[in-house]
């Protein structure tokens, strides 16, 4: 277990931690799978391969695709999810309040997420958070997709801030493991999965349903 320090930064995903949005990704990627007459296993689809780079995702699929051709495939996937999510944006009950707690005390905040930018503009664009944050990180910058601790390492440095100062918040076991492998601790968000999902990792230090949870939680504390 890493050491119950006060948290000097806060990284985030996105899909399903910033927003409850991952079944609207199930949707479009249930439908992406059928077209190419893929197998889906919906019950276990996001459990998988949340966090991951679309890329690694797809690729395996089409392993005589060029990269041009990955790139149509996903925008496929992702411009169909984002048609059908952009009525609904949302954020997770209770973020707007954090966020406003952690600049209070000068935590410095930024986003680790394997979302293309189209899909993080929908996101932070459309509920006004981009400025909340000091940097974005995602592999479209070339990094490695979670759960390589890649994306949030650079997180970390771009703010200056050392790996173990640092909280993340993650909603799939890639990005909590993501967050182990960087010295990081997390916060378990249970949009997607039950809490039995992250009991075997020992970095999570609360697991919560949305940020409301988290007021009083001694686990989260800045000073």
């Amino acid at each position: 277990m890493l050491p119950e320090t006060p948290a000097k930064a806060l990284i985030f995903d996105m899909d399903g931690t910033i927003v409850d949005n991952m079944r609207y990704h199930d949707d479009a990627w249930e439908v992406w799978y059928r077209k190419y007459g893929l197998p889906f296993e919906r019950a276990t689809f996001s459990a998988r391969t949340a966090g991951m780079a679309i890329s690694d995702i797809i690729g395996p699929h089409f392993p005589g695709a060029d990269a041009a051709e990955l790139d149509r495939l996903a925008e496929e996937k992702e411009g169909a999810y984002r048609e059908t999510y952009l009525p609904h944006v949302a954020a997770l009950p209770g973020l707007l309040g954090l966020l406003d707690r952690a600049r209070a005390h000068a935590v410095p905040m930024a986003v680790g997420t394997a979302a293309a930018p189209p899909n993080i503009a929908l996101i932070l664009d459309t509920l006004v958070l981009r400025e909340r944050f000091a940097t974005i990180v995602s592999p479209s910058q070339g990094f490695r997709g979670k759960p390589h601790p890649d994306m949030f390492l650079a997180a970390a440095e771009r703010m200056g801030i050392a790996p173990a100062d640092c909280i993340v918040f993650e909603d799939a076991p890639n990005g909590v493991e993501a967050a182990r492998r960087a010295g990081m601790r997390a916060v378990a968000m249970l949009t997607m999965l039950p809490a039995e999902a992250f009991a075997a990792f020992d970095n999570v230090i609360a697991s919560v349903s949305d940020y409301a949870d988290l007021n009083g939680n001694p686990a989260l504390r800045f000073a």
